[in-house]
Formats: C-alpha cells, structure tokens, sequence
C-alpha cells in the first residue's frame, strides 16, 4: 500500500539511530517507516525543508510539500494540522505526548476537521485523553530499537553503579537530593552515572539554559560518587549499561511510555521509579524493580539493589525473562491493521 508519514522537526531516518543520540518519539517514528518499507510499502517521509530524495527504500519530501496522490495510510505525527497538507487516505494521528494539548483550539480544530484515528502508546496515555473526544484511540506500544531487540544472556551482580538516562528536566534534581542524602552516604562505593543533556533533543538552546543548573550541581557533585556523561547513541549507551546493576527514574508526568525503561529493563536491568506517568507500565513491581510510594522507599530500593547480590540477581533474571517484546515489524503490521 502507499503509506504518507509527516513529522515536525528534523529528517531523521533509522539509520541514524546508531550514530546520535535521539529522543524516543524521533526514535519510533524512523523506526516505523524503516518496518513499513521493510514490509514492502511505498512509504513517503515529509520532513525537514531538504529537497526530495530516496534512501533505503523511503522517499523523502520537505515538510512543505502539500497534497498528492491518494494513500491508502495517511500518518501524522503529534500535531493535527499536519493533516491540512497530507493528501487523502485513511488518517492517523500517532500521539507521544500527554493528551492535553488536544484540548486547544489550534490543535482540537484540525483534529476534528481531520477525524482521524487516534493512536497511544498505552493505558496511562490514553486516560490523558480529554473524555469528550469523540475518538476511541487505539494502543500501539513501542517497540525497541537495536540493539536493545536482541536480548542478552545473564550476568553475574555488576559493580554498584547506578544509571539515570533521560531528560535533566525529568527529576534529575530529586535523585540528585536522594543519592546525596540517602544513597551515597550509606554506600560511598556506588557511583550514580548520568547520560543526560540537551543532545538528546538536538541541542535546544531552551531546554539547556532549564537544565542547566540541575547538570551544574551534578558535575559538583563528584566526590559523591556522581557521574554526568553526555547523551549517547543506543549501541554505545547499551554497552555502557550493560556493565550497570540499576537504573533510577522518577519518572514525570508527561511520560507517555518511556523507551529509556523500556530499554533497560530488555538489557535486564532492575529499575527503581514512582508512580509518575507511564513509568509503572513498564515495571514489574516487586519483580522486575521497584516501585516506591515514598522517598524513603526509593532511597531503600536502590541501597539494597546496589548493594544484595541476591536481590539484584532475582529481578536481573526476571527482567531477561520479559524479553524486549514485540519488534517493529509487529507494530508496523498493527498500523497497517489500521486500514481495515
């Protein structure tokens, strides 16, 4: 079938994944169009103002470009305006974000001019959605990127690092008061190592004057065992968890799914986090990590996580046993679903 895809922001296709680093959202919508053409539709990408080119067998075309011929799947991704350009075909609109924003007229007018349908990437996300929204959405979880797909054997208990791999903006300052006043000081040997800037989100110059200040006081803190690295390219941030025994995650309320856990946990490692947005979605309480009601809690979970080589082993195991989930080309045959 012909399949019409549009984003915001960037050309980004799949192949960069193993280059830069990326955001979840980015990471997904390459990854789809790579799983749709690798399935052997005429996929069309309108992104970015670069003129019109094909590579590895997606066609690419400026956002700018407007209409053309019918598809049969006509993909917007997150904002619905995007459709005013798109040409005819089964519309979908595939949300990322808390479903709020819906709710504003810049984005509710196209939405109901277009009448697409909705797609989320889980239960926490769709209960984002304004109730009066005459759509019912579809749930498509994410799938892994490589190589986070391909599974790994055990390993024996790892040295007492700890891992935090998503926005500084995203509680960085709330582990940073925990670790400091908690953790540390009750393990002096474990080391917290933060992969965390504004690279990840194509260097905004917005998000790092925010996050500034939270990056500051983490690279103060190296006497207590903290750690601050730049965002990395999934194979090389996967080697480098890999050789970690837990990840800690507040995790935040405009998390819709959350990659960075999801990623993780397919390499085995246990995870601490809170009830926050979706990050619970992607935890076994009590199996795979922890889910903690309390600072106390959290502070508790990661000691003995760091420290119990039967506790850590346990939850190592069980996380393995998950296994990374359905692939991309199980998501994108749930899209193509669509149609019918």
């Amino acid at each position: 079938m012909r399949i019409v895809m549009a984003t915001e922001g960037p050309r980004i296709a799949a192949e960069a994944i193993g280059n830069q680093a990326l955001g979840g959202a980015e990471t997904a919508f390459a990854l789809l169009a790579q799983a749709l053409a690798r399935r052997g539709h005429a996929v069309e990408v309108r992104a970015g103002e670069a003129p019109a080119e094909t590579r590895h067998g997606i066609a690419w075309a400026p956002l700018a470009e407007r209409g053309g011929a019918a598809a049969e799947l006509v993909l917007a991704n997150r904002l619905p305006r995007l459709f005013r350009a798109l040409p005819r075909g089964r519309r979908v609109l595939w949300l990322h974000n808390p479903g709020s924003y819906l709710r504003k007229p810049r984005h509710l007018l196209p939405l109901l001019a277009a009448q697409p349908r909705l797609v989320t990437l889980g239960p926490r996300h769709s209960a984002s959605l304004p109730r009066w929204l005459p759509f019912r959405p579809v749930e498509i979880p994410l799938a892994m990127a490589p190589p986070f797909d391909a599974g790994v054997p055990p390993r024996p208990p790892p040295a007492p690092v700890a891992v935090f791999t998503s926005s500084p903006l995203r509680g960085l300052d709330w582990l940073l008061d925990l670790w400091e006043a908690r953790i540390h000081p009750a393990l002096p040997a474990a080391e917290l190592h933060l992969y965390s800037g504004a690279a990840t989100y194509g260097g905004d110059a917005r998000l790092a004057a925010r996050a500034a200040p939270a990056l500051a006081r983490a690279a103060a803190l190296r006497a207590a065992g903290v750690r601050l690295h730049e965002p990395l390219p999934r194979p090389i941030l996967a080697a480098r968890l890999a050789e970690a025994r837990l990840m800690l995650y507040r995790g935040d309320p405009g998390e819709t799914f959350c990659l960075a856990l999801a990623e993780a946990q397919a390499l085995g490692l246990p995870c601490v986090v809170t009830p926050l947005g979706a990050v619970p979605e992607r935890v076994v309480d009590g199996e795979t990590g922890v889910v903690a009601r309390s600072d106390a809690d959290f502070a508790a979970a990661a000691i003995r996580l760091l420290s119990d080589d039967a506790a850590w082993t346990a939850m190592h195991r069980a996380a393995l046993a998950r296994g990374p989930g359905p692939g991309w080309d199980q998501v994108a045959a749930r899209f193509e679903a669509l149609v019918a």
